[in-house]
């Protein structure tokens, strides 16, 4: 890993703050994710499991976690399982976790190696009554490849068909989406190294630059600073391209008189911030554009104020339209009677702002959380109003992350530059 080791109490409280809700007499089991083939004999970036990278910081393939809080012998309560080091797999592939390695990062103390779990395993299961097990239950989720983690679900379900099984999904949703201090403080340090590539950034860009003569300097900054790399792939969209949401081709030229859209974050220690800028690629907001801008970052600040305990995404996304149509009808793209016969399920301001405000944000970009019950202190969240105008081919967006807190939140990207005023005068010099 590039990161510096994170203090192990991140996730010594994890595993505490799971356990917790555990039934009694169960037994709770995570696996690590795939290694994905790629083509010919390649295979992907390896990317852990997130849940079982939250209980216990291990990013090494083929690991486990084996929680059993009731287990009569006190050892194997807390169990990590990895792949025992081989000396020719790291000649090839590099070193592998030692025992006192894995205990340093995960806090656990007892670590089974992989080719002897089926054993202890099958005795710990007879002791249970219940067997949690792991499933990606991300409401975004798209793939229909069965991981690891469905299959490893039906092969305990065929080896112990009369145990009751439970999903450590409706749990982690909820504990995962309340960061605690520490995981706040991981988190800053990728903010913080994604502000000092935005600043770099303000220096580079000039007419005349490549697309992916950004992302390239975006990648080498996040590098540079310990990050393991992008969050997520680098959007970079100048001119009309930033009406296209996840623009990722990157391969266009930036020219004098145009915005350029750039969002991206880095990711440390697993974990990922997220940042969009619009910026003027000579350096200067034309009048027109300074107002849209304004506007954007208007409607960024209302939402800001709107994120505080109690208040649900949907109503959040409601008030965030009524101020986006007042504005619209301000700076022209809306007239009232556009407001007065709108679609009640199509609104009108949706013409320039057609995606949602906010998304959690943690171990993965679109963290888990819920989109339905009210808001919660801990949990963290973008803020990213857009406005997308397709007959002036301009976007722009402004985004930030933001730490929900008892009486409203915590803006920790609230270093970043972000009014007109500051990006010009960085910008210039």
């Amino acid at each position: 890993m590039k990161y510096l080791p994170l203090n192990p109490a991140i996730f010594i409280n994890n595993r505490k703050r799971f356990i917790n809700e555990m039934k009694p007499n169960s037994i709770a089991i995570f696996v690590s994710n795939d290694e994905w083939p790629m083509n010919g004999d390649a295979i992907h970036r390896f990317k852990q499991n997130s849940d079982l990278f939250w209980l216990s910081g291990i990013t090494q393939e083929d690991s486990m976690i084996i929680l059993f809080p009731d287990n009569p012998d006190p050892k194997y309560r807390e169990v990590l399982v990895l792949v025992r080091p081989n000396e020719l797999k790291e000649k090839w592939d590099g070193k592998r976790l030692r025992t006192n390695e894995a205990t340093s990062i995960s806090g656990i103390e007892t670590i089974v190696w992989l080719d002897s779990i089926d054993a202890l395993l099958q005795t710990w299961i007879h002791l249970a009554d219940n067997i949690y097990l792991d499933t990606n239950e991300n409401d975004r989720k798209a793939s229909l490849i069965r991981s690891r983690q469905y299959r490893f679900v039906e092969e305990m379900k065929s080896q112990y068909p009369l145990h009751h099984y439970l999903r450590t999904a409706k749990l982690m949703k909820e504990l995962r989406s309340i960061k605690t201090k520490e995981e706040i403080e991981v988190l800053q340090k990728a903010i913080d190294i994604t502000d000092n590539t935005f600043r770099r950034l303000l220096k580079f860009i000039k007419p005349g630059v490549m697309e992916y003569e950004i992302e390239a300097e975006i990648f080498h900054s996040f590098l540079s600073q310990r990050a393991t790399g992008e969050a997520y792939g680098s959007i970079i969209a100048s001119g009309d391209r930033a009406r296209t949401l996840h623009y990722v081709s990157n391969n266009s030229e930036c020219k004098s008189g145009e915005l350029i859209l750039m969002d991206f974050g880095a990711e440390y220690g697993n974990y990922c911030a997220d940042l969009t800028r619009t910026v003027p690629v000579n350096g200067k907001f034309g009048r027109r554009q300074k107002t849209v801008y304004n506007a954007c970052l208007h409607l960024h600040n209302y939402a800001k104020s709107l994120l505080k305990p109690g208040i649900t995404i949907a109503d959040y996304t409601d008030k965030v339209g009524e101020e986006a149509t007042q504005q619209f009808l301000k700076i022209g793209l809306l007239k009232k009677s556009d407001v007065k016969n709108e679609d009640k399920e199509n609104r009108a301001y949706r013409k320039y702002l057609y995606h949602g405000i906010s998304h959690h944000l943690g171990i993965d970009v679109h963290d888990l959380g819920t989109r339905t019950e009210p808001i919660k202190a801990g949990m963290v969240f973008t803020v990213e109003p857009g406005i997308y105008i397709e007959q002036e081919q301009m976007g722009v967006r402004i985004e930030n992350n933001l730490w929900i807190t008892k009486n409203g939140n915590i803006d920790l990207m609230k270093n970043i530059p972000i009014t007109v005023e500051e990006i010009e005068a960085l910008m210039k010099k």
